[in-house]
């Protein structure tokens, strides 16, 4: 080899050891704030904060499922290293992360999935704390029917109590079945074994063989009569994810508490064996304003009822509060206020705008709510309002109204609980205490149950999708 071939060669292996300090120096470039993943059965989401916006080109490859992100002016640092560490090995669709290098100003990322996904990317402009964000967010690829799944899950409870007796009712049989304790005295045990040994088996009885679960018994698809008889009840869990929600003063989020009221209020009114309830998030993740009616009208939902925690400028504010929505002018100032504050989730939580196919259709829809459907939320109200009141102080003592968009569903009743101010110590206090959101949930759910008897659920046909 030449001594120019040395020097050259020598030339670029200085190159390629200072590349990344001439990264570093890249004029304009953005520097990665942030890194945070919120995995979810229902999607995944990956959001890159940075202090400048990015630019984003993106490809799926298949066999095996990857999905393939370049990212313009940006250098590989630490910070964006974070996310090989952010991935969960629970996570339902992020397997695992690979970050690079590609070209001196574009990093390379690399999701390997664990199922085929339907990628949505976009980017959201500086709101509230964050500034840039880049957002990745993997959905499944075909997306399960809502109100198949709640029929299984209810299925799947009768079954397991089902179960639970007939294992009780066989260990009865069982003990009553069981032969005499043998004598003590040798010989005449030996001489009771042998008898016991000569005789004929003893055939199972019928409520014994009852007792047995077949191991190759499946669910069978659900009858029309099941799906009619269904009572299904949409409980919407605040928040979540990117949106926080009010933050009280010793940092309990809204987001956590009302997914645990949510959770514990799902277990209570499963109780009712003809009762499923449909939550909008199950877990900390962010749920668009508009796709949370959509999941409750896709599983036609009876009722609809959306717990917070409210907050104010100042700790004194205290009180609970119910809203229905309003067919025109806020029924307060307060109300008006508040339905400005919840509607501003989008912009926090972070939405892709062009997500939605039939976006146009939607809104139009949520401008049909009737005069019928607001009469019956302002009932459902009621009942709630005066169960909450038997907990704890109320801030006014009767059903408000404004324009929430969570509310506007046109065919279902539809609630918003404001569960306390979580801004004021001592409620923070009171929502972080297990005991007390026991009370919450039963006298929410007994709210819901005087409802249901004033105003019976009316017969729908129900077709899955």
């Amino acid at each position: 080899m030449t001594r120019r071939k040395l020097l050259r060669g020598a030339g670029s292996l200085v190159l390629l050891l200072q590349a990344p300090q001439l990264l570093r120096a890249m004029p304009n470039g953005a520097s990665i704030v942030a890194v945070r993943v919120w995995p979810a059965e229902e999607y995944t989401r990956v959001t890159l904060e940075s202090d400048k916006p990015l630019s984003v080109r993106h490809f799926t490859v298949d066999k095996p499922d990857r999905l393939v992100i370049d990212i313009d002016g940006l250098e590989l640092s630490p910070g964006l290293r974070e996310l090989i560490k952010k991935v969960r090995a629970d996570d339902p669709y992020i397997a695992g992360v690979r970050v690079g290098q590609n070209q001196p100003t574009v990093v390379r990322i690399v999701l390997d999935l664990k199922q085929p996904a339907a990628p949505q990317i976009f980017t959201l402009k500086p709101v509230a704390p964050y500034q840039h964000r880049l957002v990745f967010d993997l959905h499944p690829a075909e997306e399960p029917d809502p109100l198949l799944a709640l029929v299984r899950e209810k299925e799947q409870a009768e079954a397991k109590a089902a179960e639970a007796v007939n294992d009780a009712l066989g260990e009865l049989l069982r003990k009553i079945e069981r032969p005499p304790e043998l004598p003590r005295r040798p010989e005449l045990a030996a001489s009771a074994l042998r008898a016991a040994a000569s005789a004929p088996p003893t055939p199972p009885t019928p409520a014994a063989s009852a007792a047995i679960p077949s191991a190759s018994a499946v669910l069978p698809l659900p009858t029309q009569r099941q799906l009619d008889r269904l009572t299904v009840i949409a409980l919407d869990p605040g928040h979540g994810g990117e949106d926080p929600g009010a933050v009280g003063p010793s940092g309990l989020k809204e987001k956590d508490v009302v997914l645990a009221v949510a959770l514990k209020l799902r277990e209570r009114l499963h109780a009712n064996r003809n009762i499923r309830v449909m939550l909008t998030r199950d877990a900390d993740f962010f749920v668009p304003l508009q796709d949370r009616v959509r999941k409750a009208r896709r599983v036609q939902a009876d009722l609809f009822v959306s717990i917070h925690a409210d907050a104010f400028f100042t700790p004194q504010a205290r009180g609970a509060s119910v809203f229905a929505l309003s067919d025109g002018a806020a029924s307060s100032t307060a109300a008006r206020w508040m339905a400005a504050k919840e509607n501003s989730s989008d912009q926090i939580g972070g939405i892709n705008v062009g997500k939605v196919k039939d976006s146009a259709v939607l809104r139009a829809l949520l401008d049909m709510s009737t005069t019928a459907q607001i009469k019956d939320s302002m009932r459902l109200g009621s009942e709630v309002l005066g169960q909450i009141g038997r907990v704890g102080r109320l801030h006014k003592k009767q059903v408000e109204q404004a324009g929430f968009v969570v509310l506007k569903a046109p065919d279902i009743p539809s609630i918003l609980v404001e569960t306390a101010f979580i801004s004021n110590p001592e409620e923070e206090a009171k929502l972080r205490d297990p005991a007390y959101q026991d009370k919450l949930v039963e006298a929410l759910a007994t709210g819901i149950a005087r409802y249901f008897a004033k105003n019976p659920p009316l017969a729908r046909h129900r077709a899955l999708s």
